[in-house]
């Protein structure tokens, strides 16, 4: 039994461990005109929630306009990994 709760414990500490380690690797995040933000990883990829909070695609190579004029170039497209941000932030793990 003690083996079994000590195997839980440490699958559970390397999940959220995982978890912690991609929700940090956004570096920054901006506010586009029309409300969508786009998040900037360390990596230089790019991706998008929409104003609802939702992730949205977005083609590589696009131009957006951010609230305080600047222009951003839209690198990659990296849904799947916002997803994941956004499912560990609401408590939905997998």
């Amino acid at each position: 039994m003690l083996k079994m709760l000590t195997m839980a414990a440490a699958l559970t500490l390397a999940a959220t461990g995982a978890t912690a380690a991609e929700t940090t690797n956004v570096d920054k995040s901006f506010v586009l005109k029309d409300g969508t933000t786009v998040y900037v990883f360390k990596d230089g990829k790019m991706a998008m929630e929409d104003k609802l909070g939702r992730t949205v695609t977005m083609k590589p190579g696009q131009v957006m306009q951010t609230t305080d004029g600047q222009s951003l170039v839209m690198i990659g497209n990296e849904v799947a990994r916002l997803d994941w941000i956004r499912k560990t932030r609401l408590g939905g793990g997998n």
